[in-house]
């Protein structure tokens, strides 16, 4: 997380929401021989305090549980040239973006509530989508259980919420907003019409 205050200033609830909504992250731990990451989606339960994932049966992170772990959820990025600022020469290029993290400790559960955590899963994400919603039962036993068995439903007490949203708010408001106008149309970073949008709106 950047150390700079000016950047840290928002709420747990809104860096929940922001994770919540994101649904995809890297989760982290120390393993016997070094860090160990794994790119999961993952739901984060309506009052913030557990974040339910799954992983393959393989992944070297799933026999380093129970462990500390930290879930880092990345949102829209991008390069800013000091030149969009229009503020003289004493600026240096940056990067913008917004990002939370989330500490605690993961275990694995037990293979009967995997069912269920599947169920919630596919219910979460296809209710986004703009059709009926695709559900387990529409697989065929055999193959369900054949896939089930490959997966571990894990778990993670969220015991610390960090979020940086890095959005020139420590630029004066006319260089931010220039700012925001130029990165609309840069071909560095992700979601970069969002990241606009959010520079606009820093406080």
């Amino acid at each position: 997380m950047h150390p700079n205050p000016a950047f840290r200033k928002s709420s747990a609830a809104r860096d929940l929401e922001f994770a919540r909504a994101r649904g995809f992250g890297v989760l982290s731990v120390n393993g016997p021989d070094g860090p160990l990451a794994a790119h999961v989606p993952f739901l984060l339960a309506e009052d913030g305090q557990w974040a339910e994932f799954h992983l393959v049966r393989s992944n070297p992170v799933l026999r380093a549980l129970p462990a500390k772990a930290l879930l880092a959820v990345s949102g829209a990025d991008g390069y800013v040239s000091p030149d969009w600022y229009e503020a003289g020469h004493e600026q240096v290029p940056t990067w913008n973006y917004v990002a939370v993290h989330l500490r605690g400790p993961v275990e694995a559960l037990a293979a009967d509530t995997l069912r269920s955590h599947l169920d919630r899963v596919s219910a979460h994400f296809e209710a986004m989508l703009p059709k009926a919603p695709w559900r387990v039962e529409k697989m065929p036993d055999e193959v369900l259980q054949r896939m089930m068995r490959q997966i571990v439903p894990c778990r993670m007490k969220v015991a610390d919420v960090q979020g940086t949203w890095k959005l020139n708010q420590n630029k004066p408001d006319e260089a931010r907003l220039r700012a925001a106008e130029a990165i609309q149309t840069s071909p560095i970073g992700t979601e970069l019409q969002a990241l606009a949008g959010l520079m606009r709106d820093a406080p």
